[in-house]
């Protein structure tokens, strides 16, 4: 009887979780969101940082860590996953930043759920990546967005991207999300910086390092509960390059922490 109770409650959460409505935005093209001003920046170590702002419910509080935390401010290239529209230009307008956003789906409170790529630089160009395997449980299908941005002097190719949950996803559907991404930055020639919260660790960051990416957020340690799940990947930084890295506490903005790295891209380098 008491594994019955404890049964029980997890199948109705797991039931309601499969008929939740879930509207997917299957069209390449949108919906889109765009925006904020094309500036310039000295060339320098590119800081990039990727934040999975849960649900987008503390857009408050997460812009205060961007402006507060030394690790996070001035960043050039935000990644943001779990976005709305609202927020995004939120985020954007109060750091100055130019963003572009797709929401891979409209959950079952109308909110749209996806991810942004905010630069401080130009935005020249974008497009939204359909990932394999839609959720077990709604049917949610993941996306990454992809951007190419000039950032600190420098042309780069930019993913913000979330993989699906290992409730909805099993490791191999989650490799085969991957070899999408990897597919669409195959014949990027210039450096590739791809970024979010990929549900795993060990076995994502294999995909990507078998496929000549590095590993920038290999020590950064747990960024949601006991987990390491939020990291970047590089392709095309100088081989002799190192990095700083780490994981910031999101003081309550999201259940997950916000991940940084400084990457040394000087202008006109390799």
């Amino acid at each position: 009887m008491r594994r019955l109770a404890l049964a029980l409650p997890l199948a109705l959460v797991l039931a309601g979780s499969a008929c939740a409505p879930i509207r997917n935005y299957t069209d390449y093209a949108g919906p889109r969101y765009a925006g904020g001003p094309a500036s310039a920046s000295s060339p320098h170590a590119v800081r990039l940082v990727t934040f999975n702002i849960r649900f987008a419910r503390e857009i408050a509080g997460a812009l205060e860590l961007l402006r507060a935390n030394p690790q996070l401010k001035d960043a050039d290239v935000i990644a943001l996953q779990e976005m709305d529209s609202a927020g995004v230009e939120r985020i954007a307008g109060a750091l100055g930043l130019a963003y572009v956003y797709y929401p891979a789906a409209a959950r079952a409170d109308g909110k749209d759920f996806g991810n942004a790529v905010l630069v401080r630089g130009t935005i020249l160009e974008d497009h939204k990546l359909l990932l394999p395997h839609p959720g077990r449980f709604g049917g949610m299908r993941r996306i990454a967005v992809g951007v190419t941005a000039e950032v600190a002097g420098r042309r780069l190719r930019i993913y913000s991207t979330h993989l699906g949950t290992p409730k909805d996803v099993s490791a191999a559907g989650r490799r085969e999300q991957v070899t999408a991404i990897l597919r669409d930055a195959q014949g990027a020639d210039v450096p590739v910086l791809v970024a979010g919260d990929f549900n795993n660790r060990d076995g994502v960051a294999r995909a990507f390092q078998e496929a000549g990416f590095r590993w920038a957020t290999r020590e950064v340690g747990r960024t949601i509960a006991l987990f390491s799940w939020d990291h970047v990947f590089l392709r095309g930084v100088p081989a002799t390059a190192s990095w700083r890295s780490g994981a910031a506490d999101s003081r309550g903005a999201s259940d997950h922490r916000a991940v940084w790295v400084e990457v040394p891209l000087a202008a006109g380098g390799p």
